[in-house]
This record gives C-alpha cells, sequence and structure tokens, in this order.
C-alpha cells in the first residue's frame, strides 16, 4: 500500500513538474539571433535572453527548433506556450498570438553583390529572396511587386543568401543585423539603399510571441525582461552580440 501511494506521489509530482515547464520554439537559422553550433546546441542573442529571463522568474524553459513560418500555428495550436525568434511584432501577427514588451528595435535593408546595382530602384525587375513567412516577405508583396518586384521565399535566409552567392539570385532582403553577421565573414557583397522602418512590417520591434490569452505566461516574461534590462544583463547579452 505504501509503494502504491508512494507511486502516486511521484506520478504526480512528475505532472506538475511537465505542467510547470514553458516550452519555447524558435527557427535556429537567423544568426546572431538564434543559431544551431558546431555541437548541435542552439545559440544566438534570442535563446540566451530567453535563458536569461527564465533563470530570473525561476521557470523551468526547454526549447525547440522548427521552421519559421509554423512558429504562429503552434501556438495556437498549444504545441509550445512562446515563441522568440526575432519575430517583428505586426497588427496582423497581433490578432493571432500576444506579445511581450519589445526587446529589441528592428530595420530591414537588401543585400546586394558590391556594385552590382545603383540603387533599390534598380531592383525593381529582380527576384530578392527572403524567409518565407517573415516580414520581409509581406512588405515586398505588398508594397514593390506591383512596381515588378518579385520575393522568392526560402525556408531560411541563410538558404537565401547561399542561393545569392551562387548566382541564382541577386538579392536578399533581410534583418539589418542578420544582413551585417553576414557580410562580416563573406566578402564581395554590400547593404543596398538605406535601412527600411515601418510600424506595420519592422519599425515596431521584436516580441516574445505567447499563446492568445496566455497573460500569466506574459507578465511572467515582462517581468523578467524589466528584471534584466535593470540588472545589467540585457545590455551586456546586447553588446556581446551587437558590438558597435
Amino acid at each position: 500500500m505504501k509503494k502504491t501511494l508512494l507511486s502516486l506521489a511521484l506520478l504526480a509530482a512528475t505532472g506538475a513538474a511537465q505542467a510547470d515547464e514553458v516550452k519555447f520554439v524558435t527557427n535556429a537559422a537567423y544568426a546572431p539571433f538564434e543559431f544551431v553550433d558546431e555541437n548541435n546546441e542552439m545559440q544566438g542573442f534570442d535563446i540566451d535572453l530567453a535563458k536569461a529571463i527564465c533563470e530570473v522568474q525561476d521557470m523551468n524553459c526547454t526549447f525547440h527548433n522548427q521552421a519559421f513560418d509554423s512558429l504562429i500555428p503552434s501556438l495556437k495550436f498549444r504545441r509550445y506556450h512562446a515563441a522568440i525568434a526575432a519575430m517583428d511584432i505586426t497588427p496582423e501577427r497581433a490578432k493571432q498570438v500576444d506579445f511581450s514588451d519589445i526587446y529589441y528595435e528592428n530595420s530591414a535593408v537588401f543585400v546586394t553583390p558590391t556594385d552590382k546595382f545603383a540603387d533599390t530602384d534598380a531592383l525593381q525587375k529582380e527576384t530578392v529572396g527572403v524567409q518565407n513567412g517573415t516580414s520581409h516577405q509581406k512588405y515586398i508583396q505588398d508594397k514593390l511587386e506591383a512596381d515588378g518586384m518579385n520575393a522568392r521565399p526560402y525556408q531560411s535566409v541563410q538558404d537565401a543568401l547561399l542561393d545569392m552567392s551562387n548566382g541564382r539570385i541577386n538579392a536578399v532582403f533581410a534583418d539589418t543585423a542578420v544582413v551585417g553577421d553576414w557580410l562580416a565573414n563573406n566578402s564581395g557583397y554590400a547593404v543596398l539603399g538605406e535601412r527600411i522602418t515601418d510600424d506595420d512590417y519592422f519599425g515596431t520591434g521584436f516580441g516574445i510571441a505567447v499563446t492568445k490569452g496566455n497573460q500569466e505566461l506574459l507578465d511572467q516574461l515582462n517581468q523578467g525582461l524589466n528584471a534584466l534590462k535593470e540588472n545589467g544583463t540585457y545590455t551586456s547579452l546586447y553588446q556581446q552580440y551587437f558590438p558597435q
């Protein structure tokens, strides 16, 4: 009888631990925000920030990797609790999920082979690589396709950049920090034109997405983010990944 009661107690404790687990999902192919290192471990600014939030809030967090365009659907179907993936807060997304406070102010740029185009107007008839399901894809579709630009979707921005390196496309449109990280290791390419900020697509900033209506988790994330800004951890991580 005692053994049975002990077994039931252990099962109950295990269930409670599982219930308290916060499952984060990301798309770990977007350095410096999230990427997989040589040891097959997820790294990056977003990952370190989320781990620091979990630590300061005493939350048991796990991290999972899948395609970017499946992140919001996975939250809506409650497979995961939160998504941190350099995700722009947009009005359209805010209808589907709730967002934390902004943790990174964003902008976007075109990157092309050096001296191939005079300005962004010269891209009007070009096919431009974008990551599928991103604000970059929607921006081109909404604002630039009428002028002849075509957005070619890729599973990851790295796939788009690789296609540009191989001469299959002549431009990629992505987040400024991601392009900067790539340019640091790839010569013969440069940013074309000015940074683009548009509140409907990029200008609002990045937020952590949670399942709609999960106010308790949202409050925990915001409290953790505020604590990291107050104790200097956020600044330290920012300077590590985005040195001036």
